[in-house]
């Protein structure tokens, strides 16, 4: 266990964090998660954004040591904390699971936040939201396909033990479960899936957001009133233009409540 209690500043929703949490617990280190104030708006202030002047979850403080971005957070954890380890062996292997945790996070991570952006803060209604949908759906299955070639006949994405590879991939894969994506039932992921969700640093993870109480908060109506602003930041401002979403981030362009990362101080 960990000498000094970690800060972790953290959104349940958030992949990011989801990855960060479920390495933590695998190594059995202590923490506390903190839901910074004032990112919904865009006025992220005080030791959060002192953290990360990114103003992005997750960020991660031991004592004196501030880390941001989750999978250099990820490689902090690896080091500070290096039983069990959570990388494979092998340089190739290191290398091969590095690679599914970059595509996750920047290819797939987009899909499944442009539903949130669709279903849940309304940007796109009709026919323009039916298409978008529809190419979620389609780019959904063509990583799943990926991911099923890349799983092969292993056991975990890691290889014979869960690892980096695994907690890479599972908040994205059960975040398309929610927005209606699930892998095929019968799939050799979906049988993944179900091994990994039953793993207590995972299951604990999933049981945040069962905890997050939402209420209800009708969020779309504080978007189009500016009071709640909507990261948009390359990857997820890329999937938009590149899947005929150009409409939505003009218009939240002129009624201000989209955000980018803000300069730094």
């Amino acid at each position: 266990m960990s000498e000094t209690l970690i800060t972790l500043y953290d959104h349940p929703l958030s992949p990011y964090g989801q990855k960060v949490k479920i390495a933590l617990r695998e190594k059995g280190v202590d923490f506390r998660a903190i839901l910074p104030d004032g990112m919904g708006a865009g006025g992220a202030a005080g030791a959060f954004l002192a953290a990360n002047p990114r103003a992005e979850v997750p960020a991660l403080l031991d004592g004196d040591v501030a880390v941001f971005d989750s999978t250099i957070i990820l490689e902090y954890i690896e080091d500070r904390w290096p039983s069990p380890p959570l990388l494979p062996v092998t340089a190739a292997e290191r290398a091969r699971v590095r690679m599914l945790e970059e595509v996750m996070d920047t290819h797939f991570e987009p899909i499944n936040w442009a539903m949130g952006e669709i279903s849940w803060f309304k940007r796109a209604e009709g026919p323009l939201a039916e298409t978008l949908k529809q190419r979620a759906a389609g780019q959904t299955a063509g990583f799943f396909s990926w991911l099923e070639r890349e799983l092969g006949d292993r056991p975990w994405f890691n290889g014979e033990a869960f690892g980096w590879g695994d907690l890479a991939v599972v908040p994205y894969v059960n975040g398309a479960l929610g927005v209606g994506h699930p892998p095929t039932a019968g799939s050799a992921l979906s049988a993944w899936l179900e091994r990994a969700n039953a793993r207590p640093s995972v299951a604990a993870t999933v049981a945040d957001i069962r905890a997050l109480n939402t209420g209800m908060v009708d969020v779309a109506s504080l978007v189009e009133q500016g009071l709640f602003k909507r990261e948009y930041r390359d990857h997820r401002l890329e999937w938009m233009i590149k899947s005929g979403g150009v409409e939505v981030v003009l218009k939240g362009l002129e009624r201000n409540n989209i955000r980018f990362t803000p300069d730094f101080n």
